[in-house]
């Protein structure tokens, strides 16, 4: 048996395409540099100078998530370049909740077969969604796993820090019977309920990505890749302006829940939904699916990707501030004792 030198590229992981990867994405990491971030990209850690003059007391909120069974949607369609505002959606939305900005940013990007062409696409969309949150991609990690993945798969997992101060910090506690709900209107699916997505409209209906659905107004495909919205800058306007009470990101788990992670204990919450409002690929899964309506909303963001809670007087001055900054919002319910409660209003 001849004793051939093996090297780790015959193992699988090829170092020069790591190296090109990086040399690649650097024009859009630099995209995003704030100021107070220190070095450059490819230290062993990202670096960066709090400016502790602007808080009294500086509160360091962190989150991180992924994209989900979404990414199979965008492997199939073989577009690679929006899957990264997911991912700094799902992280920076989250920590919005607090009322915190979102400072920096770093991601994870496992897969079978180092593309640098991939990864580039993918640190791209990454790089515009830190824009849209005003935040900077400081670092990440990319690791090359054959035999973990297949060759076409992928995965992503992101991170994000953001600041606030203490005495401003959102936590729920100040929510009050009598508060009104203000509903952020979502693009789509963003990044939650995927599985059972895929299951009714790729395997059950049978349907192709190119599938032109006209309620949908284009591809199937397309409707389910749609970004998740980030909602920061124009949440951040309204806080600025007026005090905010509580706040919730619509992910999994739908609507009803993830407000009541919110609720002072003995509060609920009484909400009006129109059929009118919710976008058509929902209807589309609920009627191809047979899914019950409960289990959508419990499911998907059903049209609604972020909840403001304020008092019933700053209701309409809020809406305003929020059209303003592109939002689409209305007043879908308000604060109530006891059991929550959600009807679905007839278009």
């Amino acid at each position: 048996m001849e004793n051939k030198s093996m090297t780790y590229r015959e193992a699988g992981v090829d170092i020069d395409a790591a190296n090109k990867s990086v040399k690649m994405m650097r024009q859009w990491v630099e995209r995003t540099r704030r100021p107070e971030v220190l070095g450059e990209l490819g230290s062993f850690g990202g670096l960066f100078a709090l400016d502790t003059s602007k808080y009294q007391e500086p509160v360091l909120v962190s989150g991180t998530d992924g994209v989900g069974t979404k990414l199979k949607v965008a492997q199939m369609m073989k577009v690679h370049d929006t899957v990264g505002i997911d991912l700094v959606a799902m992280c920076v939305n989250d920590i919005l909740v607090h009322g915190a900005e979102p400072l920096f940013f770093l991601d994870y990007i496992g897969l079978g077969r180092l593309n640098p062409e991939l990864v580039e696409a993918i640190v791209k969309g990454v790089s515009e969604g830190c824009l849209q949150a005003g935040c900077s991609l400081v670092g990440g990690e990319t690791a090359e796993m054959p035999g973990f993945y297949s060759d076409d798969e992928y995965d992503l997992a992101g991170f994000a820090v953001g600041v606030v101060d203490r005495q401003a910090v959102i936590d729920g506690s100040a929510i009050k019977e009598g508060d009104q709900l203000i509903a952020l209107a979502s693009t789509g699916l963003h990044s939650n309920g995927f599985s059972l997505a895929r299951q009714v409209l790729l395997e059950k209906a049978g349907l192709k990505m190119d599938a032109q659905v006209e309620s949908l107004g284009g591809s199937l495909g397309e409707a389910m890749l749609k970004p998740t919205r980030i909602y920061v800058k124009s949440v951040m306007q309204l806080l600025g302006r007026l005090p905010v009470h509580g706040m919730a990101h619509i992910t999994g788990g739908g609507i009803l829940e993830n407000l009541e992670r919110v609720l002072p204990e003995g509060l609920g919450v009484q909400m009006e939904i129109s059929e009118q409002r919710i976008p058509a690929i929902f209807k589309l899964i609920q009627q191809v699916g047979n899914v019950e309506q409960s289990e959508m909303f419990r499911t998907f963001n059903m049209g609604i990707g972020f909840v403001v809670v304020l008092s019933g007087e700053a209701a309409a001055e809020a809406i305003g501030i929020l059209e303003g900054c592109g939002e689409t919002a209305w007043i879908i319910g308000s604060i109530s004792c006891g059991e929550s409660g959600l009807s679905v209003v007839p278009a």
